[in-house]
């Protein structure tokens, strides 16, 4: 067990820092995409067992769930024993690489910076389609302070589910319980959505991405804010208005980091946005003490990074001595 243990830790650690060095790799066979796939094809035949009534629709989400867990958590499960068999360095490398594709610090730097540069170097027209790549609202009729906006919120959402949350999973349970996590986020990113198809056949999918997420995204915060204060933003400001906001959302988890990205910067974010076509009313997170500006893009970018180093430290840090003390 102790093996598994400083195994995974070790994976973890390699996986961040090339996770920073190279970004997540835009291939087809990515293990994350493969999860897509396997969603699709398990909701198309599922669909097509269950009835097209409220309570099918509610069963047969449940047990695509319970499918997409069991299988993208079994066979990184069963890759991982047979690797640590032959040797820890080999599993500890084999894990490396879960963790790797797992992490998803550069590609989320490098997706929002990119918005930034259409909207400098392109104009306005660029940018929406830029932050059209990492937004699931309609960016169509977007003005610039709206499309930073959405980039910046991007980050601080993403910061929480793409980089703390898998860290947490990975660290308490190795590539095993990062590839559940990853699979119930992805179920939810996928079917978690109020419309007529995915009301009831993908709320179970949605609520179990709340649970999961509603731990990390509180420590995500708290991370957040304190990185806020190594960068030389307002970390006082950002605690009282993650204090004060962190409800604003439909999503028990979504405005945790938002609301210590908006304190800390001294805007405001959220608000009414565009989905499919149609127009959701939010409340809106921060106070409006300043216009959004797109440098402040790369100021959430730092903080996001600097809350990813924190994390790795700190609970790296943990696991190491409880390891020492086992």
């Amino acid at each position: 067990m102790n093996n598994y243990m400083a195994g995974s830790l070790l994976a973890v650690l390699i996986g961040f820092i090339a996770d920073l060095i190279f970004g997540d790799p835009a291939v087809s066979w990515h293990p994350i995409c493969l999860i897509g796939n396997l969603i699709a094809k398990l909701e198309k035949g599922i669909r097509r067992l269950f009835p097209k009534t409220r309570r099918g629709e509610l069963a047969g989400g449940c047990v695509m769930a319970v499918l997409v867990v069991l299988i993208s958590a079994g066979i990184p499960a069963v890759l991982l024993v047979l690797s640590y068999r032959v040797s820890f360095w080999l599993g500890a490398a084999v894990e490396a690489v879960m963790c790797f594709f797992i992490f998803a610090v550069k590609s989320l730097k490098r997706e929002s910076m990119n918005v930034g540069r259409a909207l400098r170097e392109e104009g306005l027209e660029a940018g929406r389609k830029a932050v059209a790549r990492i937004v699931g609202r309609d960016t169509q009729a977007l003005s610039e302070t709206g499309v930073v906006k959405a980039a910046v919120e991007t980050v601080a959402e993403n910061f929480s589910d793409g980089v703390f949350a898998p860290m947490l999973y990975l660290l308490l349970g190795g590539g095993v319980l990062g590839f559940a996590y990853k699979s119930i986020n992805t179920m939810d990113s996928m079917t978690g959505y109020k419309n007529d198809r995915y009301l009831y056949f993908g709320r179970f999918a949605a609520k179990l991405d709340d649970v999961v997420n509603y731990i990390p995204a509180r420590l995500a915060a708290l991370f957040l804010i304190v990185s806020a204060a190594v960068c030389g933003q307002d970390a006082k400001a950002a605690f009282r208005i993650w204090r004060r906001d962190r409800r604003n959302h439909a999503s028990p988890n979504s405005a945790q980091t938002e609301a210590a990205a908006a304190g800390a910067l001294h805007v405001r974010l959220a608000g009414d946005a565009y989905y499919f076509g149609k127009l959701y009313k939010k409340p809106f997170i921060g106070d409006d003490l300043r216009p959004v500006e797109i440098e402040d893009i790369a100021r959430m970018n730092r903080m996001m990074v600097t809350a990813s180093v924190l994390s790795l430290i700190v609970m790296g840090a943990v696991k190491l001595a409880v390891l020492l003390l086992l």
